[in-house]
């Protein structure tokens, strides 16, 4: 661990006032929702329809972005060394897992939208938000993973570097225990579900569309579907490849890395997805269908068992070490 009087360096203090700053212009926007303003929004959104939620929604979000600056504080401080191991874990892997399919789909969107010539890429065609506030909003979420995952690489080096040395083949059998294969095993067969949903989405199928979705469908919803996908095989291959230590010669640090991130993706975005799908529709055509709600749930239980078997790789890896 670093020692009393730690003074971050010159890099750290970079990157937190980037991570902070990146968060202000989401937190202004959605402040001025809250109180009523109606900047970004254009007339015949269908945000504008149920004000109260609007406004629930919007204070959530301000609370998250306010753990964005939380963490990059926690991150380059010295109080944040005695921080407990799980009070920092679990803030960091939703973070993680939210911003990082950001930080890959969205500049996807804008290269298909480039090569396509579609003008309006990442946008949805009803009234929704208008087009800047994308660019804004995103473009924060992008800064806000790179600074926030780069501080926090470089305070866990220091904290927890023991943990991630070595290769697959030197970890002790008790890492990853009978029990902790099983509970593998059975996020990955649960993720099948989702992955037979977006293969069949990708492949041009309106099935467990609602008929305004499957209407709407460019190459924004190929790409995110895409991503979903990828994320999806990422956490349950990587996991797998961490509780039973093959191959041998592979390194602990890219298949923790990338089974911490894609657990994450997966078990975030899933109960976001599931959240928003059960939120009350009167209109028939925005109707998520139980096929899809059955697809995000499975993302969601997917993405907790299998980070599961990554916070217990990592309790008894610590203890170990």
């Amino acid at each position: 661990m670093t020692p009393t009087g730690f003074r971050p360096s010159l890099l750290r203090r970079v990157l937190r006032v980037l991570a902070i700053v990146a968060c202000l212009p989401y937190i202004s926007l959605k402040v001025a929702w809250v109180a009523g303003g109606e900047l970004g929004i254009p007339a015949g959104s269908e945000l504008l329809e149920h004000p109260t939620l609007l406004a629930v929604a919007n204070s959530l979000s301000v609370l998250a972005d306010v753990v964005v600056v939380v963490l990059a504080l926690l991150l380059t401080q010295e109080w944040g060394l005695r921080v407990r191991a799980w009070l920092l874990a679990f803030p960091m892997w939703a973070a993680t897992g939210l911003l990082t399919p950001i930080v890959a789909g969205y500049p996807a969107q804008l290269a298909v939208a480039l090569f396509t010539g579609d003008e309006r890429a990442a946008a949805p065609k009803e009234p929704f938000l208008d087009d800047w506030v994308f660019a804004v909003v995103y473009g924060g979420f992008i800064l806000q993973g790179l600074t926030l995952g780069t501080l926090f690489v470089l305070y866990a080096r220091d904290r927890w570097g023991r943990v991630w040395r070595g290769r697959l083949g030197e970890l002790s059998a008790r890492t990853s225990g009978p029990g902790v294969r099983a509970v593998a095993l059975a996020g990955a067969v649960v993720a099948l579900l989702p992955a037979a949903v977006q293969l069949i989405w990708l492949s041009g199928s309106t099935t467990g569309l609602s008929a305004r979705r499957a209407a709407e469908r460019d190459p924004d919803f190929y790409v995110l579907s895409a991503v979903h996908l990828a994320f999806l095989v990422a956490a349950v291959v990587f996991t797998l490849l961490l509780v039973l230590r093959r191959p041998t010669r592979l390194g602990v640090r890219p298949v923790l890395a990338l089974a911490w991130v894609s657990t994450g993706a997966m078990g975030c975005w899933g109960a976001y997805m599931s959240l928003v799908a059960l939120q009350p529709e009167t209109d028939v055509a925005k109707q998520v269908p139980a096929l899809a709600q059955l697809s995000y749930a499975g993302q969601m239980i997917t993405g907790f068992l299998l980070a599961a078997c990554v916070a217990l790789f990592l309790r008894r890896r610590s203890a170990a070490a």
